[in-house]
């Protein structure tokens, strides 16, 4: 099989320098801005079926699960919701089959995705990729604060730039 590639234009040039810098931003991180969430804001789920165990404190949410606070939704095929023992409100949502999560006109996509509420941490593993307007970013891990837009990718990145249409 032939490939053929055009000569890279200005942007591409460009881009490829920004990404050459983006080690210096790793102790900064990088700023997902779209996906932000308000902690304070009411969980509602909605699912297919409901399992609730006394013994360990958990609620597993199983079938279409959808999860929103804010303008964030999550989507899964199962969310398990971990309550704090002391105070009895929701501490993590643990997500698993197909993970999508949306918040304005971004969209990351995953294999699980873990969200603790208190601190406003979203981690999602295992074949993620974050689509926002002019870029799409494609690694193993997504580690994001949702309430500072805060955020690192891990794991063979790989980050596919849409130039401004003129």
């Amino acid at each position: 099989m032939t490939r053929t590639f055009a000569a890279p234009s200005l942007f591409a040039i460009s881009a490829l320098f920004a990404l050459l810098a983006l080690p210096a931003l790793a102790d900064t991180g990088v700023t997902f801005d779209g996906l932000k969430t308000d902690p304070t804001a009411p969980l509602q789920v909605t699912a297919d079926q409901l399992s609730v165990s006394q013994a360990d404190g958990s609620a597993l949410f199983s079938g279409h699960v959808i999860v929103t606070q804010s303008d964030m939704e999550l989507q899964a095929a199962t969310v398990t919701v971990i309550y704090d023992k002391i105070s009895k409100s929701i501490a993590e949502l643990q997500a698993s089959g197909g993970v999508t999560v949306k918040a304005g006109t971004n969209v990351a996509a995953a294999d699980t995705a873990v969200y603790t509420v208190g601190t406003s941490g979203l981690v999602m593993t295992g074949n993620v990729i974050l689509t926002m307007t002019q870029a799409t970013i494609a690694g193993e891990s997504l580690t994001i604060n949702l309430t500072t837009g805060l955020g690192t990718m891990t794991g063979r990145v790989t980050t596919t730039f849409v130039p401004a249409k003129k």
